[in-house]
């Protein structure tokens, strides 16, 4: 394969792992993931489900008592889990940039805007403050935040300004891919589609990719490329956005879409999932969703499922495995699931 042709990231088996009193748990066990080269991918699920924890697994920014349990994760043909931090100084900021979920957590409170900014830039080696004033401004500017700015504290913005103020602070230096975590987790409706129009608009511009971490499925049906959907710390569907609305292959999936209001077509009723994700301590037999699903039969509930190939989908359910078909009684639910799905 050529060079150009490899994922800028290549996410291979990743685990992350909790060392707990009563023993280690996993909260992402095993993932595979890519993500091409100015793309944009979406992970989605409920909270508790290892969104977030995958991410810091990836950006190498795990603290104790979590850590790497199994895996690689290969960003620009490096592979950043075998890397110490010395390895990592360059590459963090520079070519990967991460937006944290609460801006006013993840800015200083106690320091200008400017101030913070300029920090970034002295730890990557940039000293001459009139080169750091101009970068300063420049990136304020692209995402429409005036430069006065620049020596306001994180507490005079708004929640949409301090989170654009952390994505200017993230494109600093022009990196390759930036991570979001749940950055309109804080806005309203109005604020959040501004905010993901604007980060579109600046993908458009400079070529970046972005790795999308949410919990609301219609965030991001118009914005992504590929949507990554995670139940109990495991990938359960993976696919092109458009085929995964279309028709959903998971039940998981499905579920998540009709918890959510629909802007076009007839109105129907919002119909939540029951029940609760598991324990991460206490994970279930055979398919982890299987005792919230509608969908389930006696094979779910001891038979662990792959990641099958539905479509233009990946989707980790029993229904598409050839070796363990519904018995002929539950053939007909089988059949109204394709349905659904088709």
């Amino acid at each position: 394969m050529a060079e150009t042709d490899a994922p800028l990231l290549d996410v291979r088996g990743l685990s992350v792992v909790y060392d707990t009193a009563s023993g280690p748990v996993t909260a992402v066990d095993e993932v595979d993931l890519t993500v091409k080269r100015g793309e944009f991918v979406a992970v989605v699920g409920e909270s508790g489900c290892g969104k977030s924890t995958m991410l810091f697994g990836i950006a190498q920014l795990l603290s104790r008592p979590a850590r790497i349990g199994g895996g690689e994760v290969v960003f620009r043909g490096q592979n950043l889990v075998a890397m110490n931090d010395a390895q990592l100084a360059p590459v963090r900021w520079q070519n990967l940039s991460v937006v944290m979920q609460s801006a006013m957590n993840a800015l200083n409170p106690v320091k200008r805007i400017g101030a913070q900014y300029a920090d970034t830039m002295k730890a990557h080696g940039t000293r001459d403050k009139a080169e750091i004033r101009k970068r300063s401004e420049e990136v304020l500017a692209l995402v429409g935040i005036d430069r006065i700015h620049l020596e306001s504290y994180p507490h005079q913005l708004s929640g949409g300004m301090r989170q654009r103020a952390m994505i200017a602070m993230a494109l600093l230096f022009t990196p390759e891919l930036i991570i979001m975590d749940e950055p309109t987790s804080a806005l309203d409706v109005v604020a959040q589609r501004s905010l993901m129009l604007q980060i579109k608009e600046l993908q458009r511009k400079l070529g970046f990719a972005v790795l999308f971490v949410t919990h609301d499925m219609s965030l991001v049906s118009h914005f992504s490329d590929r949507l990554l959907v995670m139940y109990a710390g495991r990938v359960v569907e993976f696919g092109d956005t458009r085929a995964v609305f279309d028709a959903p292959a998971h039940p998981y999936s499905k579920g998540l879409l009709e918890a959510f209001p629909s802007i076009r077509g007839p109105k129907v009723p919002l119909v939540g999932i029951p029940g609760s994700p598991p324990a991460l301590s206490a994970m279930p037999h055979g398919c982890r969703y299987a005792p919230r699903c509608p969908l389930a039969y006696a094979d779910c509930t001891s038979v662990e499922p792959a990641l099958y190939a539905v479509d233009d989908v990946l989707a980790r359910c029993l229904l598409y495995s050839p070796d363990h078909r519904p018995p002929a009684s539950d053939r007909t639910i089988a059949g109204r699931q394709k349905e659904n799905v088709e």
